[in-house]
């Protein structure tokens, strides 16, 4: 009999993790690090659910069976692969929506390979409840802040590399959070699956002395921070750091400069109303000629506003209690690696 366990319990254990849900289920979300071995296509799946509705459970069980029927040698065969490329020594765990027929289905077909098997309780379904129960839980959240261009992704993954446990909001969202955050990036992933992802690294850093974070608005791109997370970071205290205008320009040119013309005008109309007239118009004739420093000294003036009128609505529970840190045109690792000594901020162990 397959050993069923709740969703904190299941995560912790070792084993390939295999969701046996159809690929647009789970394209919406998953758990990360989870293979896709779908027991019915997205088509198969609503069928046999229309089945289950009109005529009844009989009747939708049968049409499973025939459907899944001719399958049944080559999902014995991924199972086999699943097991023996994790050496075989582990055994898999098996999910499902709500752990239910599926994944049940699943287990007894690895049983009768002899595979062991672990099961979810309550699915998937259960799984984001947990989820969601984990941004409720107090985390000792830091928050590192600065204007647009002065290099605060840079400076928390040289921090996660020596040690600080760090959560990368942007890198989990694929978008750096502007109107121009997601160009030369994978496609962003569902606000479930980075409700996910998040979830999983902050479980991570579970124990952790400080963990930080950008100080983002409450929507990175379309993925939105999750409201009981999002909470308590406008109540963390908040380091904020600074670069003179001249470094940041430098470093928006590098890190946008080379980008498709078409994209950074279509990015660049995007906040037009924002933007204004003039400003739009300096920019586009900026990027026309194929000057990006120009173009982009003009929207910094907007994106310097937004941080700003952000920063103003931040709970005086936790206001930022300094002057920004000067970074100059200090690189991140250098900058890490002095915080370290000065205890500015701790590692993780």
């Amino acid at each position: 009999m397959a050993l069923h366990l709740p969703p904190e319990s299941f995560l912790h254990r070792p084993g390939p993790l295999v969701d046996v849900r159809s690929p647009g289920e789970f394209d919406r979300g998953h758990i990360p690090g989870a293979v896709n071995l779908p027991l019915f296509s997205d088509g198969q799946r609503a069928e046999v659910g229309t089945t289950y509705k009109q005529v009844g459970r009989q009747e939708a069980v049968r049409l499973g069976l025939r459907l899944v029927g001719p399958r049944l040698d080559g999902l014995a065969a991924d199972l086999l692969a699943l097991a023996q490329a994790d050496g075989g020594s582990q055994p898999l765990r098996l999910l499902c929506w709500r752990g239910g027929m599926r994944s049940a289905s699943v287990a007894w077909l690895a049983s009768t390979l002899e595979l062991p098997v672990q099961l979810l309780e309550g699915g998937y379904k259960a799984y984001r409840r947990w989820v969601l129960e984990l941004f409720e839980r107090p985390w000792p959240l830091r928050l590192l802040g600065g204007r647009t261009g002065s290099g605060k992704t840079e400076l928390l993954l040289a921090l996660a590399a020596r040690g600080v446990a760090v959560v990368d909001l942007e890198g989990l969202a694929h978008h750096r959070g502007s109107s121009f955050g997601g160009l030369g990036l994978p496609p962003q992933p569902s606000t479930e699956h980075f409700e996910n992802l998040l979830a999983a690294s902050l479980q991570g850093h579970h124990g952790a002395p400080e963990i930080w974070l950008e100080a983002e608005s409450a929507q990175v791109g379309r993925c939105r921070i999750p409201v009981a997370l999002f909470r308590q970071m406008e109540q963390a205290p908040m380091l904020e750091v600074a670069r003179p205008l001249g470094e940041r320009l430098r470093r928006l040119v590098a890190e946008y400069g080379h980008q498709d013309p078409q994209a950074l005008e279509e990015a660049t109309r995007r906040i037009a109303r924002r933007l204004g007239p003039q400003r739009t118009q300096a920019a586009l004739e900026a990027l026309g000629v194929g000057d990006w420093g120009a173009a982009c000294a003009e929207m910094l003036d907007y994106y310097d506003r937004c941080y700003d009128h952000g920063l103003s609505h931040r709970s005086p529970v936790a206001p930022p209690g300094q002057s920004p840190v000067d970074l100059g045109e200090v690189d991140g690792s250098t900058v890490a690696d002095t915080w370290l000594v000065e205890g500015r901020v701790r590692p993780a162990a």
